[in-house]
C-alpha cells in the first residue's frame, strides 16, 4: 500500500480569477456543471447532501441533482428516509460537489422544502420501471434482516403493479429543491495556492436581494 502521507497531486489543469466569474453564482454553477458534463466525467450530477442529525451531528451521503434553474437545485429520496427526516427537522442543508478531472469543487449552503407533488410525480413517471418498484419496494434507511427480504418485496410490488405502467408515485417519496445562499468555487492551482470564491446573498431569506463575491485563502 502507497504511503498515504506521501499521496499529493499538483493542480495545473486551470485557473479561476473575478474576470471568469459571473454575477450570478447558478450561472457560474450552470457553466461548471455544463464544462463537466462535457468532459464526459462520470456522475458529474453526484453531489454530497449534508444534514443534521438530532443530536446535532452533520450526516453526508452521495445524490444526484436532477433539477436546476435560475434560483434552485433538486434531487428526489424517501422522505422517510434518514436525510428526510433531517431536512424535516432543519430545513438547511449543504452540498459539495468535486470534479476531480477537472480539479474542481463547488461548496453550497442552502434553504430546503419539499417540491410540490406535480413535479415529484412528473419525475418519478419517467424514471425507469425497475427504479419506480424500487421506490416502492425499499424501506429506504430501515433495518433489514438479509438481501432477501428486500428482493422478496421487489417481487411482490412487481406482482401488484403488474397492470399499471407507469407506476402511481409513492406518497412517501418525493423531490427537495434546495435555494441556496452561498456558493464557493474552488479551482485547484500549483503549490496548494488554490483560487476559491464564495458568493453570498445579501439577505439569505430573499433569492433577488444580490449576490456579493468574496476572494477566499486557500
Amino acid at each position: 500500500m502507497q504511503s498515504l502521507p506521501d499521496l499529493r497531486v499538483d493542480y495545473q489543469k486551470s485557473t479561476l480569477s473575478p474576470a471568469d466569474l459571473f454575477p450570478s453564482p447558478l450561472i457560474q454553477f450552470q457553466t461548471w456543471l455544463n464544462e463537466a458534463l462535457a468532459a464526459n466525467i462520470h456522475e458529474a450530477n453526484a453531489m454530497c447532501l449534508a444534514t443534521v442529525d438530532k443530536n446535532n451531528c452533520p450526516d453526508a451521503r452521495i445524490v444526484l441533482l436532477k433539477y436546476i434553474d435560475n434560483e434552485k437545485l433538486g434531487f428526489y429520496t424517501n422522505y422517510d428516509s434518514n436525510k428526510g427526516q433531517q431536512m424535516a427537522a432543519h430545513s438547511r442543508c449543504s452540498v459539495v460537489f468535486f470534479w476531480k478531472e477537472l480539479e474542481r469543487q463547488v461548496r453550497i449552503k442552502a434553504h430546503v422544502q419539499r417540491m410540490d407533488d406535480k413535479t415529484s410525480t412528473a419525475y418519478f413517471q419517467s424514471r425507469p420501471l425497475d427504479s419506480q418498484l424500487a421506490a416502492w419496494a425499499s424501506p429506504q434507511s430501515q433495518p433489514i434482516l438479509d438481501r432477501q427480504i428486500l428482493e422478496n418485496k421487489w417481487a411482490d410490488t412487481q406482482q401488484q403493479f403488474a397492470e399499471q405502467t407507469p407506476l402511481p408515485k409513492p406518497p412517501n417519496w418525493g423531490g427537495y429543491f434546495l435555494t441556496p445562499y452561498q456558493f464557493e468555487f474552488w479551482q485547484g492551482r500549483s503549490s496548494r495556492l488554490h483560487d476559491r470564491f464564495v458568493y453570498n446573498l445579501a439577505d439569505e431569506y430573499n433569492t433577488a436581494s444580490g449576490w456579493s463575491i468574496v476572494r477566499l485563502a486557500p
